[in-house]
């Protein structure tokens, strides 16, 4: 039973049951008081608690926005940039999401926790003011009667009719207090109800609203987190054959290391130590050193490196070499020593140490010394052991028959090759052989010539002039290699329409045949790390099979950019602007530079980033396959292995039928926010390419008051930058104190330039 009604004729009777009921209700307020006044806290509370949450999830997202991957090689596919991306998304995400969460909290302090402390400060207070006053008159009513009563009867009639006035008008003030004080309780009990409840609906709404906000913020998040789940499920996919590839690469380098040394503008390179001699009676010390030795110049580079102290680089020399002898074991205390004597030090000879005698004797052939044998340092690349299969009439129709056999499982024709008559043929066996076919040809269906020129348009640019490039370079192939790409592309598109019952899609394919169709002469980890945009390519004549193959290229589209003149990237900023990665136009580094003289060689191979030339891996004789036809049987997944446990090894687990689903039968292109720009890689060097190798060999000279020609054209990212076309002229050129780059006026702007885009005059 909720608090008794307090009647306003009780007030008269002032009984002590009246009494009880006016003690009820003051409780009740006290409690009402005391609730809020707590509850006031606990949302005070809350607010501190909404803004520090709000703070962590701030600087969680300053985290995420700041972070960047990195990644090997010169250029990232688009999946790659999309998950790069992903972060400052993710941030993004999070910064809106607190922004309605201030919102929220800023809602709490005016829909609830004011009206709350208003309602109580006002009415409670109100309430309490009276019951002070209502105290105070009870004891001074009641005590003046008691004093009446007091009061002798003898006393003068005119003095008892005064006090008895008196009296009666004390009640009757004390009267209309009690009922005063009455109506007061009473309409709190009822007002607090809504006074009460009404703020918290207020708050309610705005908790409600937040969620509403952070419910829009995931529907429209939605879309884009569907996208980047497939530019993970790709760059998955393309990881695992990566990875298989590297393995093999290194497994074979594990074999026979000697094999596989990689072409240098080096005639020797490698860890020398080289005796320093100090004056008596200090004796001598050896120090390693990397000794790079260009035979056509005479010039042997040398630079001291310690592993042991962290890695630390010393300031290296040029010497032009004069002769090298070989040192006889009893005439210094060292094994595997000669002596190379230098035409800038005549008289002084420079006493080296190799780490053994079979290294000893490559160094003196290199340098032309005595007891020289015949074994070169570098390498010619290692050929690949050509198979029997030709591009002739047989292949077109093995190619021809493997592919109607998966398509459609129906005998119908070819008298030369018959696949169908036996039971046993399945179509695991004959994607293998189809396979094996293509693998075994004297060079990729794709040719060495033109592997390079492929790569380079799956590096940069818009999707629009990538099927151009691609368009373009297809029609450069030999007749007969492009007849029996389009036949094969065209089955491929036929699987990839119908990847929703044999989860082949065309990113899936891509990562099975990038190897199979693209093949590197050379095989290198770099050139592995090319091996996603083999895919990409594979992926774009699947997807544009009938534009490419059907129609002719436009011929006012400029031809795309080859391998040998793309221009390079421009060098890492020192300085970061807001906290950003400087980004220079341009996927490709250009090391096929035409240079001047025999000396204006290269970088030394540690120090130069890797080529798309290197961007080439080797197939893999174990990576099988796996494409449904789109015929009746379409249903089956159909792989070498005939099921899911023999999945191919370049599509990962994760891309089997439990997982993916869900992937649309066209690979997605999702656009980066500049697909046309590739960050540089950190560690490109400074120096320009293009540079004589006098001056790649240290750091260059200071450039003063000189003039400069653009050899490639450069838009500007940053407004202390110049922008500039193909044989703009600057004027009053000298070095920035940013490494690789230069300053000049170009139109009586001044300016920050590219070091390697510029040939100075």
């Amino acid at each position: 039973m909720g608090l008794q009604p307090l009647e306003f004729s009780d007030c008269y009777l002032d009984s002590p049951w009246f009494r009880e009921r006016i003690r009820a209700h003051e409780a009740e307020l006290e409690r009402t008081n005391k609730f809020i006044k707590e509850l006031i806290k606990d949302g005070k509370n809350l607010i501190a608690a909404t803004k520090n949450l709000s703070a962590a999830q701030r600087k969680f997202a300053h985290s995420l926005r700041d972070f960047k991957f990195e990644f090997i090689g010169d250029a990232e596919t688009d999946d790659e940039r999309c998950i790069d991306a992903s972060l400052r998304e993710f941030s993004n995400f999070l910064k809106n999401l607190e922004e309605q969460r201030e919102i929220m909290a800023l809602s709490v302090t005016e829909t609830l926790i004011k009206p709350l402390e208003k309602f109580r400060k006002e009415q409670l207070g109100a309430v309490k003011e009276e019951k002070k006053k209502f105290d105070k008159e009870t004891e001074k009513n009641y005590s003046l009667i008691d004093k009446h009563l007091n009061l002798s009867a003898k006393k003068k009639d005119s003095h008892l009719q005064e006090a008895d006035i008196q009296v009666e008008q004390n009640r009757q003030h004390f009267y209309e207090l009690s009922l005063e004080y009455v109506c007061k309780l009473q309409e709190i009990q009822e007002r607090k109800k809504f006074e009460f409840v009404e703020p918290m609906l207020s708050f309610f709404q705005g908790m409600f609203t937040f969620y509403h906000q952070g419910h829009e913020l995931a529907k429209d998040f939605n879309h884009y987190k569907m996208e980047l789940q497939i530019n993970i499920q790709n760059t998955r996919n393309r990881f695992e054959g990566t990875r298989s590839e590297v393995e093999e690469l290194m497994n074979k380098i594990r074999q026979n290391p000697k094999d596989h040394k990689r072409a240098s503008q080096f005639t020797a390179e490698g860890y020398l130590y080289i005796q320093e001699k100090r004056p008596p009676p200090f004796g001598s010390s050896w120090v390693k050193h990397y000794c790079m030795y260009r035979k056509a110049a005479k010039k042997l580079n040398i630079i001291p490196f310690e592993h042991r102290s962290g890695g630390k680089l010393g300031d290296g020399e040029v010497f032009f070499l004069k002769e090298c002898t070989r040192r006889h074991a009893d005439s210094i205390d060292r094994r595997f020593c000669f002596d190379v004597e230098t035409a800038d030090r005549p008289g002084v000879s420079l006493t080296m140490q190799a780490f053994s005698e079979e290294e000893r004797k490559q160094w003196l052939e290199a340098l032309g010394g005595k007891e020289a044998l015949f074994h070169s340092f570098n390498r010619a690349i290692v050929p690949r052991p050509e198979g029997s299969a030709q591009l002739d009439k047989m292949g077109f129709t093995i190619l021809r028959k493997c592919i109607s056999a998966v398509e459609t499982r129906d005998v119908k024709t070819c008298n030369e090759v018959d696949l169908e008559n036996s039971p046993d043929w399945e179509v695991k066996t004959i994607t293998s052989a189809l396979k094996q076919y293509l693998r075994s040809l004297p060079e990729p269906l794709m040719t060495y010539e033109l592997h390079g020129d492929f790569i380079v348009p799956a590096k940069s640019g818009s999707p629009e002039s990538r099927v151009n490039a691609i368009h373009f370079l297809v029609h450069k192939l030999p007749e007969k290699n492009k007849e029996m790409l389009d036949i094969l592309v065209k089955h491929l598109t036929n699987v990839s329409n119908h990847s929703k019952q044999n989860l082949m899609t065309v990113a899936n394919l891509g990562v099975v045949f990038g190897p199979t169709l693209m093949r590197p002469q050379e095989e290198t980890v770099a050139a592995i790390m090319d091996l996603k945009f083999q895919n990409i390519v594979v992926e774009i004549l699947i997807e544009n099979h009938e534009k490419i193959f059907r129609t002719l290229p436009d011929a006012t589209l400029p031809e795309p950019v080859s391998l040998s003149t793309s221009p390079p990237n421009a060098p890492p900023r020192q300085s970061k602007r807001q906290g950003q990665r400087t980004k220079r136009p341009v996927a490709v580094y250009n090391l096929c530079l035409e240079l001047e003289d025999v000396d204006n060689a290269r970088l030394p191979k540690e120090d130069t980033p890797p080529s798309s030339l290197d961007s080439l891996s080797s197939p893999s004789s174990t990576a099988a396959a796996a494409h449904g036809p789109p015929g009746p049987d379409r249903n089956h997944l159909l792989t070498d292995g005939g099921s899911f446990e023999d999945w191919p090894s370049t599509v990962p687990s994760q891309a089997r039928p439990s997982t993916v689903q869900w992937l649309n039968p066209q690979s997605p292109t999702t656009p980066s926010c500049n697909t046309a720009l590739t960050p540089p890689s950190p560690k490109l060097s400074p120096f320009p390419l293009s540079l004589p190798a006098t001056i790649v060999d240290k750091p260059p000279e200071s450039v003063i008051n000189r003039k400069a020609r653009a050899v490639y054209p450069c838009e500007a990212e940053h407004s202390s930058e110049l922008s500039f076309e193909i044989g703009a002229i600057f004027e009053d050129v000298q070095t920035s104190r940013e490494p690789g780059w230069l300053e000049g006026t170009l139109n009586g702007k001044r300016g920050l330039i590219p070091q390697n885009y510029v040939k100075l005059l």
